[in-house]
């Protein structure tokens, strides 16, 4: 009887153990976990739950099975036509293959200084095989955007828009971009993919988040950005200067137009006026020749005695009705 309970002694005693060395241990959703005996992988677990190990011999490593986040450090970096830009890259990643994961990095510090090189490395690399049109455009809208311009602007005609277009044209010019942003990021994306599977590491997207230009990269392009406007402003200024030209010249035109006409009628007028007092006239020296001729007498001396200053004689037929013994 003693045997037996000293037995079952022993049996509480090391199921109690055996549940204290934690036998027994837990998934949680959005991890998953490596389990490793004496340096060798026995397990691989990625669904969520509970799970049993050897006590005292296994050993059970979790990593995150969701998508992580990798933010690079900026690089300052050449580009093809050795420009240099600040590059700002971003990623997202996460744990495909715990097992690789654990052989090769083992560590989260490890898996994101890994990241490090080999986005890093990639961005570096693409970048420099292209061009800055390349890294800073993602299409040719740029190319278009002085002819929206216009057709922004309210003009009278289309010929108005034509004149409007060849005034601001600009030397400057800007190259065609061959494959822009959105694709050197997949080109960054398929290159730093070549190496990462060898770490269990899946890489989902690879993105620039910000491209700076360098200081003195900037005050240039700054410098040919002021340059344009300046051209399209001082175009837009002559065409506006041109049409003012234009159309005071058609109200000169128009003004001289209807001077004339007021002119010409004026002198219809007048000469069917004068012709009319004519006709009185003559109708009138008909009805009494004498009374007319020392009217038209009467009112030239009116007009032409006030300018003499002196008359020396009077002995002339011209002043018959003025001194006349009749009167007359």
């Amino acid at each position: 009887m003693r045997s037996l309970i000293t037995t079952l002694i022993i049996i509480v005693v090391l199921g109690i153990a055996f549940l204290l060395a934690g036998p027994f241990y837990t998934i949680e959703e959005g991890e998953q976990a490596v389990v490793v005996q004496l340096g060798k992988i026995v397990a691989v677990h990625t669904n969520a739950g509970l799970h049993i190990k050897t006590p005292f011999l296994d050993d059970v490593v979790k990593y995150p099975r969701r998508i992580m986040a990798w933010d690079g450090e900026p690089q300052r970096i050449p580009t093809k036509e050795n420009q240099f830009i600040w590059v700002d890259t971003t990623a997202r990643w996460k744990i495909a293959d715990p097992r690789k994961f654990y052989e090769s990095i083992q560590t989260m510090e490890a898996a994101y200084s890994r990241l490090d090189d080999i986005i890093d490395s990639a961005v570096r690399t693409v970048i420099a095989e292209n061009w800055l049109r390349e890294t800073v455009r993602n299409s040719n809208r740029i190319r278009q955007s002085k002819a929206e311009e216009i057709e922004n602007f309210e003009l009278g005609s289309e010929q108005d828009a034509g004149q409007l277009s060849a005034f601001t044209r600009s030397d400057v010019t800007y190259e065609v971009v061959q494959k822009g942003r959105r694709k050197l990021a997949e080109e960054i994306l398929q290159r730093a993919r070549q190496t990462v599977p060898e770490y269990g590491i899946e890489l989902i997207d690879v993105v620039p988040r910000q491209i700076k230009y360098s200081d003195e990269l900037t005050q240039s392009v700054y410098n040919r950005m002021i340059k344009e406007r300046n051209q399209i402003a001082q175009a837009f200024r002559s065409y506006g200067e041109g049409k003012k030209a234009e159309w005071q010249g058609k109200l000169e035109n128009e003004r001289r137009a209807i001077l004339s006409a007021a002119y010409e009628k004026a002198e219809k007028i007048k000469g069917e006026a004068d012709a009319e007092a004519t006709r009185i006239y003559a109708q009138a020296y008909s009805r009494d020749p004498e009374f007319f001729d020392f009217w038209r007498s009467i009112e030239s001396y009116k007009t032409t005695m006030p300018q003499f200053s002196k008359t020396l004689s009077t002995d002339m037929d011209y002043f018959k009705y003025l001194y006349s013994p009749r009167g007359r």
